[in-house]
């Protein structure tokens, strides 16, 4: 009886280590969610003429997509990786797995071939506000970027090719670059509608 007491005592001390759920609620609305409601929809709504403001195109979800095919060889680099995305995110991500294996590049299925992590909401928009703002002006020669990277349904993938250029991550810990995905998924109808969304929100596109 004692013994279930101790077990139970525990138990419950265990319980209050859990570190508490961050309350997202309680943060404020980042710029560009704030700048989207305030000007930028309204701009959307006259420029394609909606009736309804539902019909406006926003961003839906963005997801940062980290290859690493070494991995098949040297199971040990995807922890650098997985580090490093989530510095840059600010999010856990999640270890992607070969589907099948290849025997030609020595692939088996279910493997970890990569990272990812998908953002929404509050994260989402802060994230793609860095990423115009402050990440993209700090790729060497930037001239901006292309205008037809677009899928033909609304969303459009940038390619990165060192995560350097993120102000998270410490130089001076980095192992070796690492490139990366950028996948914007919109509510767009088409991608010309996509690209105008993307334009007023502060993506630098080139002339």
């Amino acid at each position: 009886m004692a013994k279930d007491k101790k077990e139970k005592k525990g138990g419950a001390q265990e319980e209050q280590r859990v570190p508490e759920v961050a309350r997202h609620s309680a943060k404020e609305t980042p710029r560009l969610k704030e700048r989207f409601k305030k000007e930028i929809a309204p701009t959307l709504m006259k420029e394609f003429s909606f009736e309804n403001p539902m019909a406006v195109p926003h961003l839906h979800k963005i997801v940062i997509n980290m290859g690493m095919g070494e991995a098949t060889q040297n199971a040990k680099v995807m922890d650098p990786a997985i580090n490093e995305l989530g510095q840059i995110t600010g999010q856990k991500p999640v270890v992607t797995r070969a589907r099948k294996s290849i025997a030609a590049f020595k692939v088996r299925e279910g493997q970890a071939i990569g990272a990812m992590v998908t953002l929404r909401g509050d994260r989402m928009y802060e994230f793609f506000d860095r990423l115009v703002n402050v990440v993209l002006p700090r790729v060497r020669d930037f001239r901006g970027v292309s205008t037809k990277s677009f899928d033909g349904r609304g969303n459009y993938t940038l390619g990165l090719h060192d995560q350097l250029i993120f102000p998270e991550i410490d130089y001076a810990k980095v192992d070796k670059q690492k490139g990366m995905n950028v996948t914007i998924v919109t509510t767009a109808a088409s991608d010309d509608q996509a690209r105008t969304l993307l334009r007023h929100m502060g993506m630098p596109f080139r002339p």
